[in-house]
């Protein structure tokens, strides 16, 4: 059998082995170790130390465990759910406030990590109960919680756009940049939609319960700006700092986890039982995405080597498809895979083998890598999978699934809207890098 072909069927079997449940890490590194054995024999042993060397020895990428540990800390100190219900209370007597609260603090808590899971997980247990009491309505509550969590895979300093902008090569501060007015539209879709609806009728977003309102006068203006100030600042510090280039990437990451120490001091709530919870944390996700890079990279790396991946980017140019379809096509089959897998392989195994196809075209890579960003964001929100609804079932066990997809439904229809704004008007990612590099 010819090389190319082997690939091919390594890559099905992959596929295959992963909607049959069988862990991906694992399965990248048996699937890669057997087909490429087969394919090329013992080169397969080298390829696989030279792809693993390259890992460790990309810098940017030491951004990740340091962001991750800054979301973490901010969480354990108890600073997420200070800035949730802050936000609550500065907006009480609003219809709707619970909604524009949710949103705008995964809005915030997605600047501080780039971690789905861990964000519609923390928003759903800071809001849910207010939610509840208040009479809010379920489908519109579980699509803000998990709209408002996905913000985490674009919004800057996403860890996925850390892990992608090496391998479009381009540089991670202009992906940053491309991202933040897409994140921030999504976000104002939200707030809109959701702030509308309980305009036009009250049942479904009542302003706050009288016995939620716990603090009033002066102290009330005190918790608002506490619960605010600080955590905004320190992202918006964050972030600033690498969008002006007075930090790389990874120093910022490096003085974000470091300002999320002193936060955490500051305010009293720095222990060591809490520092151990945060870098055990950091220290379990951090590892699942370096594990998960290597063996996507090994994979990509075996798949290149057989000649794979030329071969299909060919047969794609080979279509001779208008640029807007070719692009279509390309994006639905990201939203697809989307379904099953999870962000890293998608970026790190299927994103190269794209990558022939999208300069053959000539695609700016920035805009291409914001449109992997939404559509993999309009994935999680997408029944029959629809990752965000496992992980808010598991903090609302009362809430119905039906009624939780029905909700995300609802947001999916705002992300397309945002999704469409993107590919239409390349300028909402493309103007404020421009600005930056000038």
């Amino acid at each position: 059998m010819e090389p190319e072909f082997i690939g091919l069927l390594m890559l099905f079997s992959l596929f295959g082995a992963i909607v049959a449940g069988f862990p991906v890490a694992q399965t990248l590194l048996v699937v890669s170790f057997g087909f490429g054995y087969w394919a090329i024999g013992d080169t397969v042993f080298s390829l696989f130390t030279l792809s693993s060397f390259g890992v460790m020895d990309d810098v940017t990428l030491a951004a990740v465990p340091l962001f991750i540990f800054m979301g973490y800390l901010l969480e354990q100190a108890g600073l997420m759910d200070r800035l949730f219900r802050s936000l609550q209370l500065s907006m009480a007597n609003l219809r709707g406030s619970l909604y524009l609260a949710v949103i705008s603090a995964a809005t915030i808590f997605a600047a501080a990590t780039g971690i789905v899971g861990a964000s519609v997980t923390l928003i759903g247990l800071m809001a849910i109960p207010s939610m509840t009491r208040s009479g809010y309505d379920t489908r519109l509550s579980a699509g803000a919680i998990t709209a408002g969590g996905t913000l985490g895979i674009l919004i800057p300093p996403s860890i996925m756009l850390v892990v992608m902008a090496p391998v479009l090569g381009v540089n991670v501060l202009d992906l940053f940049a491309a991202a933040i007015f897409p994140g921030l539209i999504l976000s104002g879709l939200y707030v809109a939609y959701a702030m509308v609806r309980s305009f036009m009728d009250p049942s479904l977003g009542p302003p706050l319960a009288e016995e939620e309102k716990t603090i009033h006068g002066g102290a009330l203006v005190k918790e608002i700006i506490l619960g605010i100030i600080p955590p905004t600042v320190l992202i918006a510090a964050t972030l600033g700092s690498i969008l002006t280039g007075v930090a790389t990437t990874t120093e910022g990451s490096a003085m974000g986890a470091l300002g999320a120490v002193l936060l955490a001091l500051v305010t009293g709530n720095l222990s060591f039982a809490m520092m151990k919870r945060s870098l055990y944390a950091t220290l379990l996700t951090s590892s699942m995405i370096m594990v998960l890079v290597v063996a996507s990279n090994f994979f990509g790396a075996v798949f290149s080597r057989v000649g794979s991946a030329t071969y299909l980017a060919n047969a794609l140019v080979e279509l001779n498809l208008h640029f807007m379809l070719m692009l279509l096509l390309i994006l639905g089959l990201i939203f697809v895979l989307g379904w099953p897998l999870e962000w890293v392989p998608i970026v790190l195994i299927f994103v190269p083998i794209l990558l022939p196809v999208v300069e053959a075209y000539d695609f700016d890579k920035v805009w291409f890598g914001v449109l992997i960003a939404v559509t993999l964001q309009t994935a999680w929100l997408s029944p029959p999978v629809a990752l965000s609804a496992y992980f808010l079932k598991g903090v609302a066990p009362h809430w119905d699934l039906k009624d939780i997809y029905a909700g995300m439904m609802q947001f999916m229809g705002l992300q397309v809207i945002g999704l469409v704004l993107v590919v239409l008007f390349p300028a909402v990612a493309l103007w404020l890098p421009s600005v930056i590099n000038n």
